[in-house]
C-alpha cells in the first residue's frame, strides 16, 4: 500500500463520471464503478476511497463488537462517507482525512 501521487483527472472525465463515482461510497455498490468505469482517473480514485472506507467501517464494526464504547465511532465513517460524496459532486480529488492516502486500488 503506497502513497497516492497526485492525481489530476480531466474535466471530461470528472463530469462524466461524476454520479457513478458516488457509488464508490456505499459499500458493495464500489463495484459497479469499479468494473463499468475502470478506464476513468476519476471513478479510480474514488472507488480506492470506497474500498479505504469499506474496510475502517468493518475495522470499526468488530472492535465496537469488543468494546461497545467504540460505536461512536460508526459517527466517524458516516462523516468519511458524506465528505467522500460531495468531493465527487464538486468534482474534487481529494483525499479523506486520515485513510485517504492509502492506496488499494490502482
Amino acid at each position: 500500500m503506497a502513497e497516492n501521487p497526485i492525481i489530476i483527472p480531466s474535466d471530461e472525465d470528472i463530469q462524466a463520471n461524476k454520479y457513478m463515482a458516488i457509488l464508490s461510497y456505499f459499500g458493495i455498490f464500489l463495484l459497479i464503478p469499479m468494473l463499468a468505469r475502470k478506464d476513468s482517473e476519476f471513478c479510480r480514485f474514488h472507488v480506492n476511497q470506497g474500498i479505504l472506507l469499506l474496510i475502517l467501517n468493518l475495522v470499526v464494526a468488530v472492535l465496537s463488537r469488543i468494546v461497545s464504547l467504540l460505536g461512536i465511532l460508526s459517527i466517524v465513517v458516516l462523516v468519511f462517507m458524506i465528505l467522500g460524496i460531495v468531493n465527487c459532486v464538486q468534482g474534487k480529488v481529494k483525499p479523506l482525512p486520515l485513510i485517504g492516502n492509502i492506496q488499494i486500488y490502482k
